[in-house]
Order: C-alpha cells, then sequence, then structure tokens
C-alpha cells in the first residue's frame, strides 16, 4: 500500500500509523495503540484526538476504559472532498483578487524587474511564462533571436514546447544567429548569416525580454527583465534586423 496518498490530504506520519493500527486491530485502548506503534501514552492519545477531528475516529466507553476505534475507511473521500471544495472556494477568492493584486504591482513604476532562473526548471518557467502571457496579449506573437547551444537546452527543458505554442495558436518570428533551424508552423524564421553557436537565445514578448545561456559551469540559465520600454526597444530593433534580412 502506498501510505503517502493519505499525506495528500494532510495526515501526518504518526496519524497514519495509528489511524492503519486502528483499522487493523479494530476496537483498542489508548496503552494498547501506544505499545502498538511505539509511541509514549501522551503522543498516541494527542494523535487520536486529532484524528477525532477529522472524523476519522471516534470512541466508547467500556467499563472504566475508553476504546478507540476507526471510522469507516470511506471517512477519507469525505475528507479529500472537503479539502476539495476548499481548494475551489479559495481559487474563486483568489481569482477574485488578483486584479487588486496586479495594480499594487504595476505601481512599482517603470523601474525594470529582473529574475534568475537556473537548470532545465528554471528554463521551462521561462517558456511557460512566454506561452501564458503571449496568449494574453492581443498581438499573439513573439520574437526571438535562436542560438544553438541555447535551442537544445529549450529543448530538453521543454520538448513540447512547439507543439503547445501552435496549439495555443501563438506566432513567432525567429532570426537564427548560427545556420540550421526550420520552420514549424505559425513560424517564419531569417538568417542573419553568422555562425555564432554559443551565442545568448533571447526572446522579446509581452512587455518582456528573456536571455537563455549557460552559465560559468555550463548549466542552463535564463534572466527575464521585465520592463515595457525595453520591451518596445529590442522589440524596434528586431523588426528593423527582420526588415533588413528580408530584402
Amino acid at each position: 500500500m502506498d501510505i503517502t496518498i493519505f499525506k495528500k490530504i494532510g495526515l501526518s506520519d504518526k496519524e497514519i500509523s495509528v489511524y492503519l493500527k486502528l483499522l487493523e486491530f479494530g476496537a483498542t485502548s489508548v496503552r494498547g495503540l501506544a505499545e502498538q506503534v511505539s509511541f509514549n501514552r501522551g503522543t498516541t492519545y494527542d494523535i487520536l484526538k486529532k484524528l477525532q477531528g477529522r472524523n476519522l475516529v471516534s470512541y466508547y466507553q467500556q467499563d472504566t476504559k475508553q476504546k478507540f476505534v476507526a471510522e469507516d475507511s470511506d471517512q477519507l473521500l469525505k475528507l479529500a472532498q472537503a479539502q476539495e471544495d476548499e481548494l475551489k472556494n479559495t481559487k474563486k477568492k483568489l481569482t477574485a483578487i488578483i486584479p487588486e493584486l496586479k495594480s499594487l504591482q504595476d505601481k512599482k513604476g517603470s523601474q525594470p524587474t529582473t529574475k534568475l532562473y537556473e537548470g532545465k526548471k528554471g528554463i521551462r518557467f521561462i517558456l511557460d511564462d512566454v506561452l501564458t502571457a503571449v496568449a494574453k496579449s492581443e498581438e499573439r506573437e513573439y520574437y526571438i533571436y535562436s542560438a544553438t547551444e541555447s535551442s537544445d537546452d529549450i529543448k530538453n527543458a521543454y520538448p513540447d514546447f512547439t507543439k503547445e505554442r501552435i496549439k495555443k495558436k501563438i506566432k513567432v518570428k525567429a532570426i537564427s544567429l548560427a545556420e540550421g533551424g526550420k520552420t514549424s508552423g505559425l513560424d517564419e524564421r531569417r538568417w542573419l548569416g553568422t555562425n555564432n553557436e554559443s551565442a545568448t537565445f533571447i526572446l522579446i514578448y509581452a512587455g518582456k525580454c528573456a536571455f537563455i545561456s549557460r552559465d560559468v559551469r555550463g548549466m542552463p540559465a535564463g534572466v527575464i527583465i521585465e520592463n515595457q520600454m525595453i520591451y518596445e526597444t529590442q522589440k524596434v530593433i528586431f523588426l528593423q534586423l527582420w526588415e533588413l534580412l528580408g530584402k
């Protein structure tokens, strides 16, 4: 049995041990249960009270002793459902205050915000941000300077990125800094004529610019600069170069 599933509904290791022992042995006193799980009586009693609060354990009086018993295991499903309902309610409340949070964020003014991301997970985060941000924009298009080594890192971090981009109907214009590369759908590509395979991969999208390269250890790393003026400047430079390369 994979007992880690119980942790998904908030049970601790000790609570899981006590609950499973009660299921296995039936009605048990605190002392008897403490011996079974190898906890002291005080700890065992505290755990039983917590499980009672979750409606997973009940007790009855037998002579002068309390006997504890596990409730039907279907109660676990009810507990999971209650957490799911609470999560949905929390999501609704968060959705309602997001505009207010964004307005607070916007008050920081035009000062650029820079964020560093490292490793495959970091590169994946940047790429997810590209898809999410561009999908919400009116243009639904972004621009890239493509470099060979960083392109390989991007493919390793997010193998299905192009498929997801096409699914979201997002267009991209790419200027390749080295030979190679091909179109895959909803994209256009032009070549700069250089052959710098180790150059930085640059993405210009939705008010942001992202730079993906490798650090001194040779590990993939990326930076996102969030600033509308920087974005507009980089976009103008890119589109001017795009037009020149098309002649």
